[in-house]
């Protein structure tokens, strides 16, 4: 804690404005390639699933808009204590998927504009749930909720997160390897060998390297082994310079939340895992002040208002946590211009439909290191915590959760009156674990007593906190 203490800036304000704004850049670029990937790899399940794009809600503008605003909510909720930015959570993509590719009852010839709505008011009933918890939390404390969702369970659902997603990574990256395999190989390197910043934002140096590579091959005439061009800039022209986000109000449906909303169960612990990350960046403790229900509430809020006008769920993210490791500027401030840069970017189409023109290889190749790596943290998760597998009940909660939450592909649907209701995959996965978990004997699980366990539960790619 020495060298923390040393140069620390707790009130940017000291620094003057201009490089006030240099930092607030600084957080959003840190937050930019993943935030901005979360909406590019949804419109490609919703397109191939649907056969048609998906044209409001769920756009890069939406989704930087949500971003911004989530954060600032996150920041009223924590008394603008918390220095923290709220983007988009890669948990929820295995539910996009999962909803992209319904096709019983209501969802049999639905277009993806109206899915899509129907996905995020599942993100909204799990902001409310959010809600919910940081009321528990209050109320009997976290020690009590967290023995429901110890390590075992958590560690295995966001273990599942990941590996379901899979398919979609060489599918992507099958349209043209060698772009798949450059922005891969990018990613790695900034990952391991970068320095400083870089090593903070791989996945956005991964998209500008490839994308360049792209733009190359591009002007030299190469196409895509299809024959496709790999670039296609016809959207980008017409595309004006200033305009609304093109929101969409969420539709409510039981099918489509019980997809989504119990990816809350491992969002929430990658909340905590944040909270306590954070604290122990800027020594001081986050969880205690303004509190952990503050910290759960305003992420539950900021990720209903984004479901609510078509926006994907937000979390906190860890890249941002490494700024604040690198610039040793704790302000919370300094956060706050980050997410108003994020909100002006929303309002410029023009921007917007370059970032659409990437190339589905690109977005293949990120998500082989992005996908792996969430199931990676859950592994983490697993041990850190120091979970004992020898143990016959943990054995049996993380071996029935592997396979239900990777072996029921079409999840399992049932009727209810005129109601057809289908349990995905990972939503028998979490109620199974949680279920098994409170009925088996031996569950010695204690939140706090190891913090760096706690700490692992963050989904981001970046190994910053590994250095800490």
């Amino acid at each position: 804690m020495n060298e923390k203490n040393q140069e620390v800036v707790r009130d940017a304000r000291q620094l003057g404005i201009p490089k006030m704004l240099i930092l607030g850049i600084q957080h959003m670029f840190a937050m930019f390639g993943a935030t901005i990937l979360v909406p590019i790899l949804v419109a490609g399940y919703f397109q191939n699933a649907c056969g048609e794009p998906i044209t409001r809600g769920l756009t890069v503008s939406v989704t930087l808009f949500c971003a911004g605003i989530g954060t600032l909510i996150f920041h009223v909720c924590s008394k603008f204590k918390v220095p923290a930015f709220l983007g988009s959570s890669f948990a929820f993509l295995g539910g996009f998927y999962t909803v992209a590719n319904l096709n019983t009852g209501i969802y049999a010839d639905m277009g993806a504009n109206e899915k899509a709505a129907y996905a995020c008011g599942g993100i909204v009933v799990a902001g409310l749930l959010y809600l919910v918890v940081a009321l528990i939390f209050k109320l009997v404390g976290v020690n009590r909720v967290m023995r429901f969702l110890p390590p075992v369970v958590t560690g295995p659902i966001i273990i599942c997160i990941g590996l379901s997603l899979a398919s979609s990574a060489i599918s992507n990256a099958s349209t043209n390897w060698l772009l798949a395999v450059v922005a891969l190989a990018v990613i790695i390197i900034f990952n391991i060998w970068g320095k400083g910043m870089f090593k903070i934002i791989p996945i956005l140096m991964g998209v500008i390297i490839s994308y360049a590579f792209a733009l190359i091959l591009n002007a030299f005439g190469v196409t895509n082994p299809d024959g496709s061009a790999i670039l296609n800039f016809a959207s980008v022209s017409s595309a004006s310079w200033i305009g609304f986000p093109k929101f969409q109000i969420c539709k409510f449906d039981i099918t489509a939340i019980l997809v989504m909303a119990p990816i809350a169960i491992a969002t929430m612990m990658e909340h905590v895992g944040d909270m306590s990350a954070i604290s122990a960046t800027v020594d001081e403790n986050f969880i205690a002040d303004p509190g952990l229900h503050r910290t759960i509430m305003g992420d539950g809020l900021a990720t209903a208002f984004a479901g609510l006008i078509g926006g994907p769920a937000n979390t906190t993210y860890g890249e941002n946590t490494g700024v604040l490791e690198l610039s040793k500027v704790y302000d919370p401030r300094v956060i706050r211009i980050a997410a108003g840069l994020a909100v002006i970017l929303s309002f410029i189409p023009k921007f917007s439909e370059i970032i659409s023109t990437m190339p589905a290889a690109i977005i293949g190749g990120v998500s082989f290191m992005l996908y792996g790596m969430i199931s990676a943290i859950g592994v983490r998760n697993v041990v850190e915590n120091k979970v004992d597998l020898t143990k016959s009940r943990n054995l049996i909660i993380a071996g029935v959760i592997f396979v239900c939450g990777l072996g029921f592909s079409n999840g399992l649907t049932f009727t209810i009156g005129e109601t057809h209701i289908t349990l995905t995959a990972l939503a028998i996965a979490a109620i199974a674990g949680i279920i098994l978990n409170a009925v088996l004997p031996g569950n010695d699980y204690r939140f706090g007593v190891n913090p760096s366990g706690d700490q692992s539960r963050g989904v981001y790619v970046s190994n910053t906190d590994d250095e800490k």
